[in-house]
């Protein structure tokens, strides 16, 4: 009796763990969406849309190698404006966006992988500016510029301070260098990274007051299992140094 009751619970678990298994359809792919955000990823022509092959960077390459590892397909595509791939991989099951922050009020709106690299927040100005802060309250006084949608343009807005916005990142640095402002609030190393594709260098920072790190948001009906077996593949590959030479070969 013992035995027939091993027998049947051992056939039970072979059910369930085919279950568990099957949840994953094999065909299962992933539709991921970025933006123009170099180094970490770009179009290769420099365009606001690109797919697959024609889009590399820091994040791109990793994102890459971890679904290789994973097992787990996926089409790439990079798209503008910011805001509508956020809000298509908020609202699309199947669907996930990258790079973008994992702050506080996000938490609960994706499932994430990461981190896949920092983004310290910065503000800048011309390498000849005089200016010098001590603390973000300071820089309130200034006429500042920031990237539309973005997590760092958000958190100046949720403490107090007022900023312009352009829908792409560069127009800042053009806008810094012709005076329209006087400081750009940007990422490092993003930020130097867009000002030397527009020939500008010399940059000062004039004050770091946060940092974030930069994950791949997936849907939050994203199966389980693919959001486990990327993260796993993930951590391998920062336990073999493969993120930091990544990031060697940008930077």
């Amino acid at each position: 009796m013992f035995k027939r009751l091993l027998v049947a619970l051992g056939g039970s678990l072979v059910v369930l763990t085919g279950v568990a298994r099957a949840e994953v359809d094999p065909s299962y792919s992933v539709v991921l969406l970025t933006e123009n955000f170099p180094p970490y990823n770009m179009a290769v022509n420099g365009k606001n849309f690109a797919q697959e092959e024609n889009i590399d960077g820091i994040a791109v390459d990793i994102v890459r190698e971890m679904f290789k590892r994973a097992g787990v397909q996926y089409s790439l595509t990079l798209r503008f404006p910011w805001d509508r791939i956020y809000k298509l991989a908020l609202e699309k099951p199947g669907y996930g966006v990258f790079v973008t922050a994992r702050l506080p009020e996000r938490e609960q709106l994706f499932k994430w992988v990461g981190p896949i690299g920092p983004d310290d927040w910065v503000l800048l100005a011309k390498g000849d500016s005089p200016l010098s802060l001590a603390s973000l309250d300071e820089a309130k006084q200034y006429r500042i510029g920031a990237y539309k949608g973005d997590a760092i343009s958000q958190y100046l807005t949720e403490k107090g301070v007022e900023h312009s916005t352009s829908l792409r990142d560069q127009e800042n640095t053009r806008k810094l260098m012709a005076g329209q402002i006087d400081l750009w609030a940007t990422g490092d190393p993003a930020g130097r990274y867009l000002a030397k594709q527009e020939g500008i260098s010399g940059l000062r920072t004039v004050l770091r007051f946060d940092s974030a790190e930069l994950y791949l948001a997936l849907n939050r009906q994203m199966p389980d299992e693919i959001v486990t077996r990327l993260q796993a593949a993930l951590d391998q590959m920062r336990a073999e140094g493969f993120l930091e030479k990544v990031q060697n070969n940008y930077l």
